[in-house]
């Protein structure tokens, strides 16, 4: 009889946007992982965390801090673009973010966001 695994994962490769991308998406209970690179490493690490006390339209807010790597505005803007459907679809869990990207284009981010979405663990 085989044990359900502690850490359930799912991973996909696809090019984006001409560039192969590895995504690979882990799910630790109390938060969820995923591993975005076109780099074939972790790249920077961003915390996506839904807020305690939800907005008026009754979504909470979304705070990201990068806790390795460059801290730069787009890192910010793409970590909410591309992880805030996880945080909602598994409860309001917080994202662990790993991103190594060589093209951060919206064309680049929407793609990456249907292959997340099919490493779906939440």
């Amino acid at each position: 009889m085989a044990a359900n695994p502690i850490v359930k994962s799912k991973q996909a490769e696809e090019d984006i946007c001409g560039i192969p991308t590895q995504v690979v998406c882990s799910n630790f209970g109390d938060r969820i992982l995923v591993v975005v690179t076109q780099y074939g490493k972790m790249g920077t690490l961003v915390s996506v965390t839904p807020s305690v006390i939800a907005s008026e339209i009754g979504q909470p807010t979304l705070t990201t801090k990068v806790l390795l790597g460059k801290d730069e505005p787009l890192t910010h803007v793409c970590a909410k673009n591309l992880v805030k459907f996880v945080s909602q679809e598994s409860g309001n869990k917080p994202v662990l973010l790993s991103l190594a990207l060589k093209d951060q284009s919206v064309e680049a981010v929407k793609a990456l966001k249907e292959v997340i979405q099919r490493c779906k663990v939440w």
